[in-house]
C-alpha cells in the first residue's frame, strides 16, 4: 500500500528472516566468522544464542550461503521431535536412501558410512539445529553421541546449535555436563544499539529502493530504539506499521508522534521515557 508513496520497490520491514536484508553489526560479523571458523576447521560443536527477535535464524541462513558445494549443511528448526523423528529427518536431509522405517542402529551405520565417505573426499557436513533451547535433554544427548562420529584427528560432522540465552542454562543440566564439554565455540547476537537501529533502517529502506532514506526523524527512531530495545524484529514491526500509518496520514516523513500512535496500536509496553531524552543530539545525528 505504501510502496509507491514512499517511492520503495518492496517491502523494507517485513517480518520473515531474509538474507538479503542482514544488517551486519559487530555481533553479526563475530557469529558468520565464528561458523565459518568452525566449519573450515572441524571444530565440532558450536552454540550460538541471541533473544528472541534478534535474528538469529536470518544468520544461520546465511551462514548457509556462505559455503560452497563442498559443504553440505542441513537445517533443523523443528524442536518438538522424538529422537526417532529426528533421526527420520536426519536420514531425509541427508540423502540416506533408507527404506521406512528403518531402525536407529541402521540409521547411525548409514549416517557413519555417508560422514566417513565424504570426509574422505575433503568435504565438509554440517547439522545445524536451531531452537535448540526448546529440545528435551533426551535428544540433546542424542545429539551428542552424533559427535562421536570421528578419525583420530577431525569431527566428520560439525553441530550448531542455535538457540535464546535459555539454552547456556539448559547445557548447565547436570545431565548434560558431556555434551557441554565438548562444545568447542560459542557466540551472541546482541541487540543493535541506538546508534546501530538508526543505520539499520536506513540501510533497510536502501536496500528496498528508497530515495530517500531519511523517513524516520530523529526523535522517531529514539522512540523505536527504547520501545524496541534493539530487538530488530519489533523494529520492523514497529516501522513497518508507521510507514502504513504515515501513508494513511499523508505524511511525508515519519514523527515521534507517528511511532507513539503505532505503540499504542501494537500493545508495547516498555515503558516510555520523556520526549527530550530520546531525541538524537547533533553529534549523533551528523555521525550517521
Amino acid at each position: 500500500m505504501y510502496l509507491e508513496y514512499y517511492g520503495l520497490k518492496e517491502m523494507p520491514f517485513g517480518l520473515t528472516p531474509d538474507p538479503g536484508y542482514i544488517f551486519k553489526t559487530e555481533s553479526h560479523l563475530e557469529v558468520l566468522a565464528t561458523i565459518r571458523y568452525a566449519v573450515e576447521h572441524n571444530k565440532g560443536l558450536v552454540v550460538v544464542t541471541g533473544e528472541v527477535g534478534t535474528g538469529k535464524t536470518t544468520i544461520l541462513r546465511a551462514a548457509l550461503q556462505m559455503f560452497t558445494d563442498e559443504v553440505m549443511c542441513v537445517y533443523i528448526f523443528n524442536p518438538f521431535l522424538t529422537a526417532s523423528e529426528f533421526f527420520e529427518q536426519v536420514a531425509d536431509e541427508f540423502g540416506l536412501g533408507l527404506s521406512k522405517p528403518a531402525s536407529k542402529p541402521e540409521l547411525l551405520a548409514a549416517l557413519g558410512r555417508f560422514l566417513a565417505e565424504r570426509h574422505s573426499q575433503n568435504l565438509r557436513t554440517v547439522l545445524i539445529i536451531d531452537e535448540a533451547h526448546g529440545l528435551p535433554t533426551s535428544l540433546l544427548e542424542e545429539i551428542r553421541l552424533l559427535m562421536n562420529f570421528e578419525t583420530s584427528t577431525e569431527k566428520l560432522l560439525q553441530v550448531i546449535l542455535s538457540g535464546q540465552p535459555e539454552l547456556h542454562e539448559v547445557l548447565n543440566r547436570p545431565a548434560l555436563r558431556q555434551l557441554k564439554q565438548r562444545v568447542s565455540l560459542r557466540c551472541q547476537i546482541k541487540p543493535l544499539s541506538l546508534f546501530e537501529i538508526n543505520k539499520y533502517i536506513r540501510f533497510r529502506l536502501k536496500h528496498a529502493g528508497a530515495k530517500n532514506v531519511n523517513l524516520f526523524d530523529n526523535a522517531a527512531v529514539g522512540l523505536i530504539g527504547h520501545v524496541s530495545q534493539g530487538i530488530p524484529r519489533v523494529v520492523n514491526n514497529i516501522c513497518d506499521n508507521a510507514l502504513l500509518y504515515g501513508y494513511a496520514a499523508g505524511a511525508g516523513m515519519i514523527t515521534r508522534d507517528t511511532i507513539e500512535e503505532v505503540v499504542e496500536t501494537l500493545d508495547l509496553s516498555a515503558p516510555m521515557r520523556d520526549r527530550e531524552a530520546l531525541v538524537f543530539d547533533d553529534e549523533v545525528s551528523s555521525g550517521l
